[in-house]
This record gives C-alpha cells, sequence and structure tokens, in this order.
C-alpha cells in the first residue's frame, strides 16, 4: 500500500488532491499562525497536526507564522513556549520563524492602495458609534459622516494616524464596502487602530497596528500559502480575506478553508478563560498538569505520539462535536502501556515484616515490560521489612479481595509469596505493620505442595525505597462543559489535584523527567519537570490504569 492510500483522507485532502491534479498548484504551503498572546492547547493541536502534517505528507512547506497584530496582549515568553510545543509535537517549520509584523511596512502600503482606489477612509467616531452604526443581525448599518472624504483627505489622515498625531480611540482606518450586506463581517470593518504600544518584534517603530482579518490574508500572499486552513468561526470572514486580496495588488491568491474546531469535554479552550485561571490562580501557571495546555500535557506525562494519534483519531470536518475526555485518555493510556518501562511504587504506605527472612538484602531481577523482552531487567532490593499499599490489606475479607488477608497468601510482585500472620495498629485503630512469613521456595515459581495463590501485590523495598510526592490529577472540572456555566470557575473540580506521600524502588533515581513510567497496578507516572530533585522527587499521574470516571459518570 502506497503513502497515500495509507494516510486517512479527509474533505481537506480531497481538495489538495484534486487542485495538485488539475495543477492548480505544483507544492503544498501551509501555515500554522498562532497568536503570541497564550501558551498552545489541545485545540491548536489539532491545528498543528493537521497543518503541519499535511505539508509532511504532500512534500511541501509549513510556515510558523505568529500574528503579532496585538502587542498590548503578546509576549516573548508566549513566543517561545510556541515554537518549544510545535517542535515537542514533533514538527518542524520551512526555513525561519515568521511574524505578520516582517510586512508591516507592506501592510501599510497596501493600506495606501485600497485609500488611493477609494475602497478605504480614515474614521474619527467612536468604538461605541461605530458599533452603533453597524447595525444589527436584522437591521442594516448606516453610513458614517466621514465615509466620503477624499482620497486625499483620507491619506493626509491616515499619515497623521502613523505619525502618532491621533490619541487612541479618536481615528481608525475602515475597509468601504457595504454597510447594508447580511455579512456584519463586510460592513465597513476597521483595517487599522491606534496603539502606543512597545511591540515585542518591532519595538516603537509604528502606533497603528493592522487588524486580524487585514493582516492575515495579505500574510498568506506574501508567503505563498495554497491551502490556508482555519476553523469554522472565521467562515463568514473568508467574504472579506477574498476582498481584500482581490482589491490589491498582489501575486498570490490564496484560498481559506475551514474545518470544525476541537471541543473537548471537562475543559475549556478560551484563552480568555485559561488566562483567568492562571491570573486568579486557580491553577498553579499555564503549564499547571490539569490544564490541557501543550506545555501542561507534556509536564503531566502525555507523550507527542499520544497526542498526534489523538488528532489522527477525532478527523477533520466541519461539523461541530464535542469529543469525550476518555478517547484523549485511551490514546495517551494504549501508547504507554506499549512503550513505559515497568516499576514499583507505593503511595500509601504500611509496613510489612517477613518474620522468618534474615537481615540481608536481596536483589532480584524484575522485567522492565512483560511483553518486551528487549527492555531488559532491572535489580529490586529485597529485604526483610518491605512498604505495601494500605488497601492490599485486610484483616477479613471475601473471596473477591484478591490481595493479603490475615492467614492467606499472597504473590510479591517478582518475588516471593507471603502469609499475613498478625498485626499492629495505632491508638485510632489505623493499621501500621503487618508482620508475615514468607516460602523461599517460590521465587519465580508456584509452591511446591500444589496450592494455590491468586493474588499479586506490589511492594519496595523499607530501606533502599525513595521517598517521593506523587500528584494525583483529575479532570479539572466536574461537569462536561463547564463554559456553558455561569461561572466556569465555580465548576473546578476541588479533587482534581491530590497529593500522596510513599515510596519508589531505587532504580527511580535517576529516572529522566517527563518520561513515562508504569507504576505497577497504579497507574502511569512522570518525574515532574519543574518540582521534582534528586533528593526530593515528584511524580505526576499521567493517567489511571483504567477509566475510572466511566464508572462514575455510569452512576
Amino acid at each position: 500500500m502506497s503513502d497515500a492510500e495509507a494516510r486517512p483522507t479527509n474533505f481537506i485532502r480531497q481538495i489538495i488532491d484534486k487542485d495538485l491534479a488539475e495543477g492548480k498548484h505544483t507544492a503544498v504551503v501551509t501555515r500554522f499562525p498562532p497568536e503570541p498572546n497564550g501558551y498552545l492547547h489541545i485545540g491548536h493541536a489539532k491545528s498543528i497536526c493537521l497543518n503541519f502534517g499535511i505539508a509532511q505528507d504532500y512534500q511541501g512547506e509549513c510556515n510558523l507564522r505568529f500574528d503579532d497584530t496585538n502587542p498590548e496582549k503578546e509576549n516573548v515568553e508566549y513566543v517561545e513556549s510556541i515554537k518549544r510545543d510545535v517542535q515537542w509535537l514533533g514538527f518542524d517549520w520551512a526555513g525561519e520563524v515568521r511574524y505578520s509584523s516582517n510586512y508591516f511596512d507592506k501592510l501599510y502600503g497596501y493600506a495606501v492602495e485600497l485609500i488611493e482606489k477609494g475602497l478605504a477612509y480614515v474614521e474619527e467616531l467612536t468604538p461605541d458609534e461605530i458599533r452603533e452604526y453597524r447595525g444589527t443581525l436584522t437591521e442594516p448599518g448606516k453610513h458614517s459622516p466621514y465615509r466620503e472624504r477624499s482620497v486625499e483627505e483620507n491619506l493626509a489622515l491616515f499619515e497623521k494616524m502613523r505619525a502618532g498625531e491621533f490619541a487612541e480611540g479618536k481615528a481608525c482606518l475602515r475597509a468601504k464596502i457595504d454597510m447594508a450586506s447580511p455579512f456584519m463581517v463586510m460592513r465597513d470593518p476597521v483595517l487599522y487602530r491606534v496603539r502606543f504600544a512597545h511591540h515585542h518584534q518591532t519595538g516603537d517603530k509604528w502606533c497603528i497596528y493592522p487588524m486580524y482579518d487585514f493582516t492575515h490574508c495579505i500574510s498568506d500572499a506574501l508567503e505563498g500559502i495554497t491551502h490556508s486552513l482555519c476553523t469554522l468561526e472565521f467562515q463568514d470572514n473568508r467574504r472579506l480575506y477574498d476582498w481584500v486580496l482581490e482589491n490589491i495588488t498582489i501575486d498570490c491568491t490564496p484560498h481559506q478553508y475551514e474545518f470544525s474546531r476541537l471541543n473537548l469535554e471537562y475543559t475549556v479552550m478560551s484563552k480568555r478563560k485559561l488566562n483567568q485561571l492562571v491570573e486568579e490562580q486557580l491553577v498553579n501557571g499555564w503549564d499547571d498538569p490539569r490544564m490541557l495546555t501543550i506545555s501542561g500535557l507534556r509536564r503531566r506525562g502525555y507523550t507527542p505520539a499520544s497526542i498526534r494519534e489523538f488528532c489522527q483519531r477525532i478527523g477533520v470536518t466541519k461539523q461541530d462535536n464535542t469529543i469525550e475526555m476518555s478517547a484523549l485518555e485511551s490514546c495517551v493510556r494504549d501508547d504507554l502501556n506499549e512503550n513505559a518501562p515497568r516499576a514499583m511504587a507505593v503511595l500509601d504506605p504500611i509496613k510489612l515484616v517477613i518474620e522468618n527472612k534474615a537481615d540481608d538484602v536481596e536483589w532480584l531481577d524484575a522485567p522492565n515490560h512483560p511483553n518486551q523482552p528487549e527492555m531488559g531487567t532491572r535489580q529490586v532490593p529485597f529485604s526483610r521489612e518491605i512498604w505495601i499499599e494500605r488497601e492490599d490489606f485486610r484483616e477479613s475479607a471475601n473471596k473477591k479481595y484478591k490481595r493479603l488477608v490475615l492467614e492467606k497468601e499472597v504473590r510479591l510482585r517478582n518475588a516471593y509469596v507471603v502469609k499475613a500472620e498478625r498485626c499492629e495498629k495505632d491508638d485510632e485503630g489505623n493499621i501500621t505493620t503487618v508482620y508475615c512469613s514468607y516460602d523461599p521456595d517460590t521465587l519465580g515459581k508456584d509452591p511446591a505442595d500444589g496450592r494455590k495463590v491468586k493474588g499479586v501485590i506490589h511492594w519496595v523495598s523499607a530501606a533502599e525505597a525513595l521517598p517521593a510526592e506523587f500528584r494525583l490529577y483529575d479532570r479539572l472540572f466536574t461537569v462536561p462543559n463547564p463554559a456553558s456555566a455561569d461561572n466556569f470557575a465555580e465548576t473546578i473540580n476541588p479533587e482534581s489535584l491530590q497529593v500522596q506521600h510513599g515510596f519508589v524502588e531505587p532504580s527511580m533515581q535517576n529516572a529522566p523527567v517527563e518520561k513515562g513510567y508504569q507504576f505497577e497496578r497504579t497507574g502511569y507516572f512522570c518525574v515532574d519537570n519543574k518540582d521534582s530533585r534528586k533528593d526530593a522527587l515528584v511524580f505526576n499521574r499521567t493517567v489511571s490504569l483504567r477509566d475510572t470516571w466511566a464508572k462514575i459518570e455510569g452512576k
């Protein structure tokens, strides 16, 4: 099967195939154009995978271009984070990083061309008056009293705007199109506004900045973009995109195509809402592992491959729909189940004393992956005192409980069969220590007398284990669609982060940050990339072994 046959198709790929077959284009050039006013999230990952993925599959190019036309909200920190995220996802851009601000001189020239053609004018209505004059969805707008100024007067006033002789909000440049258009975006949209703001790329050269709709289409044309892909909310804006390109002198005329944005349960995708979470300290920054920012997902232990697979599974359509969170979690489970080495960790420890074992330390061989022998093995210390999970011991239990029970046996993972004899409790009745015996002839084999031991529990050696903090992350919101709530912040899940202190086996001392491990019977974890230290390990739970929310929602 060829690469083209193996690729999942969608309506955009079908358009590209047709364009290439008809000779409309000889090569495919796309772009990813984020605003540097926040961190990228999982919705942007869909656009990244689409734009860069198409360029890869068609042996074309994809540009990274920052839409930096609003300096008041932009920051170099966001620029650097976006570049990092794109490369972490496994993509690279063609040539140098581009900025819309690279084209400010040319954009100004095109604005002058529209004025000279009688297709743009300097407006002096206030922003509130402009909104009032624009009309409504059922009533047409009305002409501004400044709409019929002469070309000469508009050119002079636009130059005054550039020279900083108008205060903010006192003048703007508008396209002269149609105040009766059924599409609000075509009712003499603003092309330039006055902003006395320092720009992270151009410094203080400009005090007027172009609007997105004017900038984007021209930037596409200047870069020779063949297929300009954006989400459905820009569908009406395509009319303005085409109008600008049709009315200026420019060689290339790209076409815009719209696809549905990603809507995911139990999260918010609005940058404004994400920024509110950060600013009001409802989360611990843009890379909080509960945030579905790409940096948050990375810190939590999601892999680039799992996110790319998720974007491929959900596909590209024109239909708006909401994806279940379990679909994203399934992708990272599938990836980590296949590729994550195994280790043992005890999150809520109680001590197990093996009374018939000597005080020496025995080093046992444990596979790093049960189904992938090529991953090798590691040495695990086994001693007289070990830690086990509190939930793995009961004084009495029914036959469904396959763990350690008084006077019953269980196997320690990769080690021996033990039998619980008695336990100690503190003054509040909590079990502190379990005393047991072990069968020294059961390493890697069943008991010689044929008795069956069904349960298996994990453990770590008390003397050699490393203390660690475990951060158990869950969904940030308690409702599937928090954005629809009157106050979305009130739907934050109070149990979205639980912290436990326990122990990991010593092989985890030098575990790389962000690398996924399966802590057997517990979940998938990674070393935190910000707070973890060699002498104070911190592990983030990426995802549980099974979809626990399915049970909760079922109830």
